[in-house]
């Protein structure tokens, strides 16, 4: 996912068109919560999951300027907002505030492997 978000924000163009004005900025919104979701859902150690929060709003900082120094993309401070907030978002309503779905999935999978044995 990291490696996605990375090439669909250097790609040369966007490579996904969210209609609306302000349509980018909720696509940067939900790659990053999306992220951060994800993250935290492997990471639920308070330590951890704030550097991981720290990389990826870092993250979201540093591809905004290779698009000022790549030329091709365009450079703006909302963007780097709405990944921030995103991560901020994803941080505030993960576990245990939301179920961890991935612990959810694991133990469906674990339950249909015991009854196949």
């Amino acid at each position: 996912m990291v490696v996605l978000v990375v090439y669909l924000t250097v790609a040369p163009e966007p490579q996904i068109d969210i209609p609306g004005d302000e349509g980018d900025k909720a696509g940067h919104l939900l790659a990053y919560a999306t992220l951060m979701l994800w993250f935290a859902q492997l990471y639920r150690a308070g330590a951890r999951r704030v550097l991981i929060a720290i990389a990826f709003v870092i993250m979201g900082i540093a591809l905004e300027f290779v698009q000022l120094v790549e030329g091709t993309r365009t450079f703006d401070y909302f963007d780097m907002a709405a990944n921030s907030f995103g991560v901020l978002l994803a941080y505030v309503a993960a576990p245990p505030r939301l179920p961890n779905f991935l612990r959810a999935v694991e133990s469906m999978i674990g339950r249909l492997r015991h009854k196949r044995a």
